[in-house]
């Protein structure tokens, strides 16, 4: 959801995914230090199973989130810009940077509709500009449905359908499905707001 965290809160956020061949875990933490301002640093660890040999893949990254426009119905809109250093072993370091316009539409009945539009640049390889469109709806008090795809120039999309499940105020655990350019995608998290 196109939100930040409130002034003073903090988040935890663990996961696992599967992109293809390659397996991983990864983590993040954020921090509200201003209004409508989230920072947030990450790291992951995956091992590519279609490489030969295996390849060992460890990422860390930074993200700072602004939505000046945010509202519990209605539209929520901001940016979000990120980079992230990732090294593969037997190959050098990339690093990334993007920018991303994030947009949110929540009905009164409960339905979110979420739409994500920015740039990637990586330090010697092409800039690409990336997509996203999803769906939140509601089944009950605790359980949202999750639909979206996503992807980047010169790809098809990928497509994903999961839930998310709130266990009490600030923790939810999530899990989707999906399928897009000839791979299998798969993941699950836990995120804890406090």
């Amino acid at each position: 959801m196109t939100m930040s965290l409130v002034h003073g809160a903090a988040k935890l956020e663990f996961g696992w995914s599967r992109d293809g061949g390659v397996r991983g875990f990864e983590g993040a933490a954020g921090f509200g230090p201003i209004d409508n301002v989230e920072v947030e640093v990450g790291l992951g660890r995956a091992k590519d199973r279609d490489a030969d040999p295996d390849a060992r893949i460890r990422a860390v990254g930074a993200a700072l989130k602004w939505i000046p426009l945010q509202a519990e119905t209605g539209l929520s809109a901001g940016l979000k810009y990120e980079y992230g250093r990732e090294r593969v072993s037997g190959e050098g370091t990339a690093r990334a940077h993007s920018l991303a316009g994030l947009a949110t539409w929540a009905f009164e009945q409960g339905p979110r509709v979420h739409l994500n539009l920015g740039r990637g640049w990586t330090k010697g390889d092409e800039d690409l500009n990336f997509w996203g469109l999803g769906l939140d709806v509601p089944l009950s008090e605790q359980v949202d449905f999750v639909v979206e795809t996503f992807g980047e120039e010169h790809s098809g999309p990928d497509r994903q359908v999961g839930l998310r499940y709130t266990i009490a105020e600030g923790v939810k655990v999530s899990a989707a499905v999906g399928r897009g350019n000839g791979r299998t995608i798969a993941n699950a998290g836990v995120a804890w707001e406090f």
